[in-house]
Order: C-alpha cells, then sequence, then structure tokens
C-alpha cells in the first residue's frame, strides 16, 4: 500500500497490532470475546487446569444458542443431548464471571445476531467468537473471525491473539437491486461466479452502490456467508445508517463517549486511493433470485436458468458436480422451478432477523402449507421473536401452517432436535448445503426468505416474483 492511503481493513489493524512477533506473525487485542456453549466447554477446561482466570470478562459475553431446543417453552434441558453441553456452559460462566444470555434470558439469541443487536459488535472493533460465521458483525465495519477452541482458551487468558495479516480484496457490487433480489441472491450470485475458495486468505471489504443501498439487516447477510468462498472475515465500512442502526443500543457508546465513537467510526471507511490486494466488480442490475441445485454453496444458478452439465465444467469440477447431482436427485438441464419441496425453514445466523420474517410474512399472508410441507421459523433473537409477535407476524405464520418456534440455531444443522428426514428436500434460508448439513441424507436448497417462503406456500420451488405480493 502505497503513502498514507489506507483501507477499512488497514486502519482497524493498525490499531489493534500490540506487536510484532517475528516476520509475519503480530499480536492483536481482541476488543469483544463471543462465546457458546458448542465450543467453549473446552477451554474453560483448559483454563482450570493452568489455574487461570479470563484477562477480561467484561469484553467476554456467552450465550446458549446452538443447542437449546426451539420448541415452545423450552428449557435449558428440554433436549436431552444437549443437557451436559448447556449445563457445563451456566457452571463455567458462573465459576469465571462471564455474562451468559441464557436460554430463557430475553436478550438470548443465536450469537451472530445478538451481537449485532445488543451493540456488542461495534464499528472498527475485533472481534472473535468459536464459530466460523463471526465474519456476520463485519456488516457493522468491525473485523470479526471464528476462531478455534485452543485459541478461545488463548483469547479468554489474554485478551489477545497472534495473527498473520491476511493479504486485502474489495467486491464492489453496482448498479440497483430489482423488486424481489436480495442481499442473499447477491453473495450466492458471487460465490457462485468466483467458487469456494476465492477468498482463502484475503479479508474482504464488500463496497459498491448496491452495498451502500442496503439496510443493516442485509449487511449482515452478506458479511455472514464470507466463509461460503473461502474467507475469515468480510466487512462493510460503516456509514450514517451503520450509526443510527447501534444508536441507544444496550451496549453502545453512550454520552460524551457516543460522540467521540461515532467520530472515529467516521474515519474508518477505505480512504479513496486506498489499495487491495485484489479488486473484483459484479454487475448485479439485472440479478434474478437464486437458488442452489448441488451440495455446495456454489452449486447456484438463477430461478429460470437451467441446472448446468458437468461435461461443459472445467475437470475439477466435474466429478463433484456429477456427485452433486446424485446427491440431490436431479439431472442436468432440469429446471428448478416446480421441484416438488418437504421441508420451508426460515432461521439460522444468515437470514433470521426481523427484516426477513416480515419480508416472509408478505409474501405468505393469506395463503396455507400444502399437507406435504413441513414449515419452520425460528426467530433468530427472542428480541426478533417479540417484535415479530408485537407486529402479528406469529399469526401470519401460525394462520399459513408454520410452525413458530424459539430462537436458535435448529435446522440449520440438526441442532437442538430439529432436522429434515433422510431423502426429503428443505428449501432454506441457511448458509450451508452440503451432504447431510440439515439431517442424514437430507437435500437442501439455499435462497432467499423471499425465495423460501413463497415455495412453502406453493409446495414446490417458485419464482418469488411471479406470486402476488412475492416481491
Amino acid at each position: 500500500m502505497s503513502g498514507t492511503e489506507r483501507s477499512l481493513f488497514e486502519k482497524i489493524w493498525d490499531s489493534h497490532v500490540i506487536r510484532q512477533l517475528g516476520s509475519d506473525r503480530f499480536l492483536i487485542h481482541i476488543d469483544r470475546h463471543l462465546l457458546h456453549e458448542a465450543t467453549s466447554r473446552d477451554a474453560f477446561d483448559g483454563l482450570r487446569r493452568r489455574g487461570l482466570t479470563p484477562k477480561s470478562v467484561v469484553s467476554t459475553f456467552g450465550v446458549v444458542d446452538h443447542d437449546p431446543s426451539t420448541l415452545p417453552g423450552r428449557t435449558a434441558t428440554s433436549y436431552e443431548p444437549a443437557r451436559e453441553r448447556i449445563l457445563a456452559m451456566q457452571a463455567n460462566c458462573r465459576e469465571y464471571g462471564v455474562e451468559l444470555l441464557d436460554v430463557n434470558d430475553p436478550r438470548q439469541g443465536i450469537v451472530h445476531v445478538i451481537a449485532p443487536e445488543l451493540g456488542l459488535s461495534l464499528p472498527g472493533s475485533t472481534i472473535v467468537c468459536g464459530d466460523s460465521h463471526t465474519a456476520t458483525s463485519g456488516g457493522l465495519g468491525a473485523w470479526a473471525w471464528g476462531i478455534g477452541t485452543t485459541e478461545i482458551e488463548r483469547v479468554l487468558a489474554t485478551q489477545a491473539m497472534i495473527q498473520k495479516k491476511p493479504r486485502t480484496m474489495r467486491v464492489s457490487f453496482h448498479g440497483r437491486l430489482k423488486p424481489g433480489v436480495y442481499a442473499k441472491d447477491l453473495i450466492l450470485h458471487f460465490i457462485g461466479q468466483y467458487g469456494i475458495a476465492i477468498g482463502g486468505g484475503f479479508a474482504v471489504e464488500y463496497a459498491g452502490e448496491a452495498i451502500r443501498a442496503l439496510p443493516i439487516e442485509a449487511r449482515l447477510t452478506i458479511c455472514n456467508m464470507s466463509i461460503e468462498f473461502g474467507a475469515r472475515s468480510g466487512l462493510i465500512a460503516p456509514d450514517e445508517t451503520t450509526i443510527e442502526y447501534i444508536a441507544g443500543r444496550p451496549y453502545a457508546p453512550k454520552a460524551a463517549l457516543w460522540d467521540m465513537a461515532v467520530a472515529d467510526w467516521r474515519r474508518l471507511p477505505s480512504d479513496a486511493e486506498a489499495q487491495f490486494d485484489r479488486e473484483i466488480d459484479l454487475d448485479c442490475s439485472d440479478l434474478k433470485p437464486q437458488i442452489t441445485w448441488g451440495t455446495s454453496p456454489q452449486d447456484v444458478i438463477a430461478i429460470d436458468e437451467a441446472i448446468p452439465d458437468p461435461s461443459t465444467a472445467i475437470h475439477d469440477r466435474r466429478g463433484a458436480m456429477e456427485n452433486a447431482l446424485g446427491y440431490m436427485g436431479l439431472q442436468p438441464g432440469m429446471r428448478m422451478e416446480g421441484l416438488k419441496i418437504d421441508f420451508a425453514f426460515i432461521g439460522s445466523c444468515t437470514n433470521s432477523r426481523l427484516s426477513d420474517l416480515e419480508v416472509a410474512a408478505r409474501i405468505i399472508k393469506g395463503h396455507k402449507v400444502p399437507e406435504h410441507v413441513t414449515a419452520f421459523v425460528v426467530p433468530g433473537s427472542t428480541s426478533v421473536k417479540r417484535a415479530a409477535e408485537a407486529a402479528g407476524l406469529d399469526r401470519v405464520f401460525l394462520d399459513a401452517g408454520f410452525q413458530w418456534r424459539e430462537s436458535g440455531c435448529s435446522m440449520c444443522q440438526t441442532l437442538g432436535g430439529d432436522s429434515v428426514p433422510p431423502g426429503q428436500r428443505s428449501i432454506s434460508t441457511t448458509n450451508r448445503n452440503f451432504e447431510g448439513r440439515q439431517g442424514p441424507q437430507a437435500r437442501t436448497h439455499l435462497a432467499s426468505p423471499a425465495m423460501v417462503a413463497a415455495a412453502a406456500i406453493a409446495g414446490h420451488i417458485v419464482d418469488t416474483r411471479k406470486l402476488p405480493g412475492g416481491v
């Protein structure tokens, strides 16, 4: 990078380096450490063996989100297979003084939903959690990434991490989205065009007029799926939309600190002449709703396109495409429209926020789910659930035949007892469609909340733009 012009990532990096350790390793200060029950237990055990305590409990927050049942009236022990892990999380947080957003806490929810919602995620901050989709908080201009259990233990003990400096990539989405096209379609299209490995080793900044026009919850969706093309983190520069979103949230700065923070956040966007190691530009003016056909997020097409023929693919993709078609029970040249579904799932850290539920409810209102379809709505947080209920969205879903659940990770990865039976076909707002992701031999198609809602009431995959009110 030449001169003093720096990117958003460079500015965050420079302000968090404690010291350089050798030629390519740096000690980085961590502003916020988020924990959940699925990956933190061994880290707490490690602290205990070494006689250590957390360096900064005020910077550390725990939540129970992966394992609990989402059935109405659930408790921490409702789902027996998760009982031990949840009880261990409760005991560890009590012992070490870590604030826990437990199953029945009114602030509980999926960690990547509640972190922005509560103001735990802030522009310019470093955020880590034992979950790859921590990148979600990059939608607020944070550098956020997932870490492993050993790293969780180290951050608990030191409030710092050793990191190699990633390269930088800027992905600019140009144009204006047409009705019926959403953030999920943007990111799926990008992954389909460039594959699942292009982001390896990069910190990715999303830019362009299409990104600037997105509300915050849609930006969180974009950054959430950075992981699906190999990046560990994705960021969107903060702007006035960001500042308005954060203002007044429980853990946001207050009074004079708020004014200081806002002044700092306004200096974070990449400088005009900042250089990136790679630049990618996409015109999304004519983008259509996207739907995956295979077992990778890159197996994606527009709703009116035919499934590609593996024989036309480059050699190293051919076998994977053939295997994916076999697993999904599909053939080259087929159209996705009209494909019968068995399950429809609206939830996960990708698309379970209030705006996602509002879009889906608008499409579903006045319709009924066919008898052969099982449809779930799992709000991303208890707060989202309360807001949706206050707006009457729960009645829309229930009247249509959806199950209205408590917040949690749920059917994203067969958690809390929620799964798709073998051989059945699901359309889902989640971020991954790997073999068995939603259940052994389950077949998953990724799409936006609008597309999932449209398919749920049609009983088959359909272009949401063709339904009354379906944009």
